[in-house]
């Protein structure tokens, strides 16, 4: 019940009453980006959706246009404080995770939930072992378990296997959960970035 009714309308509601607050927080960050370097405001990126379906993507652009993408040795995502490829306003967007917001549309369109695994790139499905292709079961999250726990601290697979946890024992009590620890690990900023030294 709480999976397939509660949890959506939940995430519809929130996504509603937050919209407004995107809206404002988009103004300043549009100018801010725009005035930095003239490229795009929001970035785009083809995700694993529920049931393996892909959808479109969205943050605020917090790199360089066309920057390379770089992976750890693991197949994740390379984030350093140092990446040069970021720009000065993206730096500040990564930090405070406000570079996650626009997400809020992809809730609305119902890609997306408020916690759940976080979504990946179409690729993971050829990495994913049998267990590991459980996370697409669920709707991705802007913030998930691995997320709230680890962040980007925590290898590949690391975050594959806490994905299936969560599956697993999906309920309201482990959302709040999430999100309680999610907010603390924005406020205090912790494991924000990636080590290249990953295996």
């Amino acid at each position: 019940m709480y999976r397939t009714v509660i949890k959506p309308i939940l995430d519809v509601s929130l996504a509603l009453l937050l919209l407004p607050a995107l809206a404002l927080l988009a103004v300043p960050v549009t100018v801010l980006i725009r005035r930095e370097d003239g490229g795009p405001v929001l970035y785009t990126s083809r995700r694993l959706g529920k049931h393996g379906q892909e959808f479109r993507m969205y943050k605020f652009r917090t790199m360089q246009v066309n920057a390379p993408d770089l992976r750890n040795p693991d197949g994740s995502t390379f984030s350093a404080e140092n990446d040069p490829r970021l720009t000065r306003v993206g730096r500040i967007l990564r930090k405070t995770s406000l570079d996650e917001l626009p997400q809020i549309l992809n809730v609305l369109r119902g890609d997306m939930s408020f916690i759940g695994p976080r979504p990946d790139l179409p690729g993971a499905l050829l990495r994913y072992n049998d267990t590991e292709k459980k996370k697409l079961d669920v709707r991705p999250g802007i913030s998930g378990y691995s997320q709230a726990y680890a962040r980007n601290a925590a290898t590949m697979h690391e975050k594959f296997a806490a994905d299936v946890f969560y599956v697993d024992n999906l309920s309201f009590g482990l959302d709040l959960k999430i999100l309680l620890k999610t907010l603390d690990s924005v406020i205090r900023r912790k494991n924000i970035y990636t080590s290249q030294n990953k295996e």
